[in-house]
Order: C-alpha cells, then structure tokens, then sequence
C-alpha cells in the first residue's frame, strides 16, 4: 500500500525538491532566476498582446502558474508560461467572441485556461499521457509553421505602425496589410526592425539576453528620440499590484467554441511539454512521469485562469536561458516569479515607454524558431509524400484557424497511420545458399522456394483498411507459385492485431484455398492475437495449422509430403 509520503513524493515533487535542498545552491539559483525575470517580463507582455489581450495579463500567466508548476511539476529546470506556439490558438477563439471588449477577453481567456487546465489534470489522472504522441514529427512540425505564420502575419501590422481594426481570420488579415502598406508608419517600423536585428545579432551569445538588452535598446529610443510624440505607440503604466482573484464568467453562446479550443490548447500544450520535458530528463539524468507532467500542467493552467491569466505551455525559449544562466532548480523559478511580482509591487510604470513595435519583435522573433524549413527540405529528400502531408496542415491552419488545424492535424496523423497498414510490404520468402532463415525473395531472386509451398509474409496488423489488400496479395502469390501449390504457410510474427473484418476475411480466404486444395496455415503467430481468433470462432479452424516457427511449419509440409530438402540449418554461411 502506498504510504502518505510516497504519495506526497509523487504530487509534490517541489517538496521534496525543498525538504533536500542544500542552502550553498541559492547563490546558482538566485542569479538565475533573476536573469530568468528580465526575460519573463518583455515575453509575458509581448506574448499577451500577441494573443489579443492587455500586456499585463501576460504577467499574471506568468506569476502564479510558476509557482504552481514548481510545487506540482515534475522537471527539475522547465519553466513554464505564455507560449507563442498557443498565441495563436488563444487570438483565433478569444478575439472574434470578445468582440473588441478587453474585459470580456480577458474573461474568455481565463474560461479557455480552465478548459485547458481540467483537460490536462483529467487526461493526467487517466494516465493519458501516451496521446501527446499522437501527432507524427511531419505533422507536428506542420502544424508548428502553420502557428508560426499565423502568429507572424498578427503582429506584422504592430512592427509596420499599422491599425487594422478587428479582422479575425489569418487570410482577412494578411490581404488588408497588402492594402494598408502605403501607410507604413516609418518611426514604428525602424523601432521593430531594430529590435529584430538586435535579438538576431546577439542570438550569436546564448549566454547574452537578448531580449532584454533589445527591450533596453527599444526603451532608450523612446526617450532620447521622443519617438511616442512622433506616433510610435507605446505599451503604458502597467496596472499596480499582484493578480487578483476572478472567476472568468462567459456566456452559455461562447461555451462550445472555449470548450473547443481549451481541449486543442491543452492537448498541444502537452505535447510541447512532453518533447521539452523529455529532451532535459535526458539531459540531467533524471525520470520524468509524463502523466505527472500533464496533471501540474493541468494545474497551472487552472490558476492562470483563476488569476486573470491565459493558458500556458512549457517554454523552449526561457527554460534554456534559465539552464544558461546556472539555475539548478524549480527554486531559480520561484526567484524568477518573485521578482516580476516585485516589479509589479513596486515598479510598474518602468516599461511605460517600451514600443508596441518592439513588442511585436519580440514576438515574432520567437515565432520565427518555430519554423522549421531545414526539416521541410529533410522530409522531401527522405519521402516528399510526408513532406507535402506537412506543408498541407501548415496550410489548414493557416487557411481554417489553428482550432481547426489542430483537428486536421489528428485527422491527417491517422490518414498517415492507416496509408502505413492499408498496403504495407509483403513478400514470398525463400531459401538463401550460405545464410540461415528464410528470406526476402524479391531481394534475393536466387532463393531456393519448395515444391508445393509458398511462405508469405504480410507487415503489418491485419484490421479493415488493408484485409482485402491481404487476399489479393495471398491469390497473386500462389498464381505466381512456380508449382501448384498445396500449403500457403503465413509467416506471421508481425501480424500483431486482427480485427472482425480481417478475421471475416481469413474465413473466406479458407475456403477458397480450400476449394483449391490448398492449406492455410500460420507459423509465429503471436499469442494474443490467437485469443482474439478464439473469440471470432476461428481458432478451431486452423488449430492443427499454428506452428511455432517457420521452420517447425517447413519440417511438417516435408514429412507430409514426402519431400526431400537441404538442411541448411546445418550448412555454415558462405
């Protein structure tokens, strides 16, 4: 029986992680997770607008989810908190609902979080954590650029000093920035591009924060050059004070659009956090329980709803500043924490002057790592059809909405899974001078094959998609069998599932070999998949004709049948 500590091992880890803590780490993990701070503040706020929210709500997704993370979450370094890849998920609900009224997006926001936060603990509790492998790696990164452009063509009017008003689709939006491009305002423009080059430069030092020597640069502009009484819009004081308690109250119309989009935000969330978590568990030679992973997640999305905040994500942008700068712990976290709500306490109006164009770089920045063209060329040169599988997510989303996307990228993932089953390889195999086993003999047209019996090997389950593929290519192979045939054995050690279709088929095929005379049989058929024959009825059928392996099958054929055959068993390779 587990006992109360172990338990509390398990959904506490950031206990335990206290309750071992050697004090000598502090002087790691305080720099850190000070460095860690100057970055939080321009990405939280930046990433916050992005979504279609005021800049301070990015700061109270960032507070408290934190600290939550770092009391239930399992990973020692990951940080946690406003992602660009949810950014656009977040604008494509929350902004055509809200529809220009920010007390109301700020509610939607909150109510999408909570979805978000109760689907992460359910699906943790469940042990549901094997689905955030759902998506392949080219869907996934299809669906990654297809944020990533998304995000990008949203704040491409910010950087350029251009008001849209409120367009709520990605292709709307992109055509009236074509239109509106004469009235580029330059000053904003300079500003956005030169917080870009900035970051670009310095991303050279990983050491370096750029972002906040950006974010600097942008704030130093603005004052010296007076550029917000040349019309180059700026952030404002941020409100005072920590995020206060607010249950986020939406209407009965918006519930089935949140519900949506809260399930997609935190299903991609996981899957972020489950391929960040497991690249540093590698990392630092530590274990990390995904299902765990999911359920802290959970829980901090919860509380970034509770608190004024947004849904939240791991970060693959600050967790590697925060392992830079010798953070040690989820303790250079808290620092972290602590401090931007120390600058909300006592210094609110210091980022008054920061640019809404700098804002807009920062994010965009961000966006631009999610891209991944190099793999884009890697897919294409390896198998293109998986390459173009990519590019049309990429589209969907882009074209549909990211909600949208989501669902086409499962869509396309399982397309891709059954087109793997539907025709998958199969072959004859034969006999090989100098080499043991039977073998290929499409690869090895030399192979010697016994009079009468025909070895076929199908690679794959057998399931409804590919059962009548199956028969088709049992009946060629015995039309092309260079002697009548009289045994058809299936060599079926990667034939691990059967469905009532394929089972249904099995029971057809039978009887037509039958009627020809010949005799199905199955050599390595695994156990489990004989139970599943069992329940269809079909285990009687070919009880006599389950062999344990090829060879056992081969040796029976022989003596039967009276054939003499090399050993090659015996015979040493050549």
């Amino acid at each position: 029986m587990t006992s109360l500590r172990e338990r509390g091992q398990r959904w506490l880890p950031g206990l335990t992680l206290l309750s071992a803590y050697r004090p000598q780490s502090l002087r790691h993990d305080i720099p850190a997770g000070l460095v860690l701070a100057a970055m939080l503040v321009p990405v939280g706020i930046a990433y916050a607008v992005a979504a279609g929210l005021p800049g301070i709500h990015g700061l109270y997704a960032t507070i408290v989810p934190l600290l939550v993370y770092a009391l239930l979450g399992p990973s020692r370094i990951l940080v946690i908190g406003p992602d660009s890849s949810l950014a656009g998920v977040i604008l494509s609900v929350v902004v055509p609902l809200a529809a220009g009224d920010p007390q109301r997006t700020v509610a939607l926001a909150g109510a999408l979080a909570l979805v978000a936060g109760i689907a992460g603990i359910v699906a943790g509790l469940a042990r549901l954590g094997f689905l955030t492998d759902l998506l392949s790696t080219p869907i996934r990164h299809g669906y990654l650029n297809g944020i990533a452009l998304t995000v990008l063509i949203s704040q491409l009017p910010a950087l350029a000093g251009i008001s849209l008003g409120q367009i709520d689709n990605t292709p709307e939006r992109l055509a009236a920035l074509l239109r509106a491009a004469g009235s580029i305002h330059t000053p904003s423009l300079l500003v956005g591009l030169g917080t870009l080059a900035i970051i670009a430069l310095l991303a050279r030092w990983p050491r370096v924060p750029a972002i906040l020597v950006a974010v600097i640069a942008a704030l130093a502009a603005t004052a010296g050059f007076g550029l917000e009484r040349q019309g180059v819009a700026v952030l404002g004081e941020l409100p005072q004070g920590l995020p206060a308690f607010a249950w986020p109250v939406i209407g009965w119309s918006d519930l089935g659009p949140i519900i949506a989009g809260g399930l997609a935000v935190a299903f991609l969330a996981s899957a972020e956090t489950a391929v960040l978590s497991r690249s540093y568990a590698a990392r630092l030679d530590m274990r990390v329980d995904q299902n765990q992973e999911m359920t802290a997640l959970g829980a901090a999305n919860i509380m970034a709803g509770l608190f004024q905040g947004f849904p939240i994500s791991s970060s693959a942008s600050r967790t590697p500043v925060l392992e830079a700068a010798g953070g040690r712990s989820q303790v250079a976290v808290v620092v972290g924490a602590l401090a931007v709500a120390a600058l909300l306490v006592w210094a609110p109006g210091l980022l008054r002057d920061l640019p809404q164009a700098a804002l807009a770089a920062v994010v965009i920045a961000a966006v631009c790592k999610l891209f991944s063209f190099r793999e884009l060329l890697r897919l294409h040169r390896m198998q293109p059809w998986e390459c173009w599988l990519s590019v049309g997510c990429s589209l969907g989303v882009v074209m549909a909405g990211p909600i949208t996307g989501i669902g086409l990228a499962v869509v396309l993932a399982v397309i891709e899974f059954l087109w793997d089953g539907w025709r998958p390889y199969h072959t004859v195999l034969g006999r090989v001078d100098g080499m043991k086993g039977y073998h290929d003999i499409r690869r090895h047209p030399k192979a010697r094959r016994i009079d009468g019996l025909v070895l076929f090997r199908w690679d794959a389950p057998l399931f409804f998609a590919n059962a009548d593929g199956f028969q088709t290519a049992v009946l060629r192979a015995l039309q092309a069998s260079p002697t009548p045939p009289r045994w058809l054995v299936i060599a079926a050690e990667p034939i691990t599932s059967v469905d009532i279709t394929a089972a249904d088929m099995l029971a057809g095929l039978d009887e037509t070999l039958r009627q020809r005379q010949v005799q199905l049989c199955f050599a390595e058929l695994k156990d489990p998949v004989k139970d599943k024959l069992r329940r269809f009825e079909l285990y009687s059928r070919f009880d006599a004709y389950f062999f344990t392996t090829v060879d056992e099958a081969v040796g029976v054929y022989l003596d039967r049948h009276q054939i003499d055959w090399v050993d090659w068993e015996d015979r040493e390779p050549a």
